[in-house]
């Protein structure tokens, strides 16, 4: 798989294959993702047949290492690309849950909201963190569910 746009062929269109080839994933995943992102709209011939832009194919480079290689959702992947926040994370990537601070009235609950949920689809942890984290979760919901009862 080519990493970078200048290890693209100079070539001002590409056909599927090619650039499935280029990102590294199956044509059907290229098909998907064009449904899920709008700026991926290659043209098509007579015949139908898909042509992918220099632009396109740096865009699904993009794609490819934020959800492979950052372990990204679609959803933390779209609002990268559109232009969101993404580079809060320090430390090689690992990452312990995110505190949601209580609202302090000076920003809209939706607001918070959103920050909140930016915050959150940036967590690539590391295989070694996720069993660390769950037992921590559940042992928080654990806690919750012991003080309603008490209730």
């Amino acid at each position: 798989m080519s990493g970078t746009s200048s290890e693209l062929p100079e070539k001002l269109y590409f056909k599927i294959g090619e650039v499935a080839k280029l990102v590294g994933v199956k044509p059907y995943v290229l098909r998907y993702w064009e449904t899920e992102f709008p700026s991926i709209r290659p043209g098509k011939t007579r015949s139908q047949h898909r042509l992918y832009r220099r632009r396109d194919v740096e865009t699904l480079i993009e794609i490819r290492r934020l959800l492979h290689d950052e372990r990204y959702t679609i959803e933390g992947a779209k609002r990268r690309l559109r232009g969101g926040r993404g580079d809060d994370l320090e430390g090689g990537g690992e990452a312990g849950p995110v505190a949601v601070q209580p609202d302090s009235g000076s920003e809209s609950e939706s607001e918070s909201q959103s920050q909140s949920e930016d915050r959150q689809l940036q967590l690539p942890l590391g295989p070694s963190r996720y069993r660390a984290v769950l037992i921590d979760v559940r042992r928080e919901l654990e806690e919750l569910r012991a003080l309603l009862r008490s209730r």
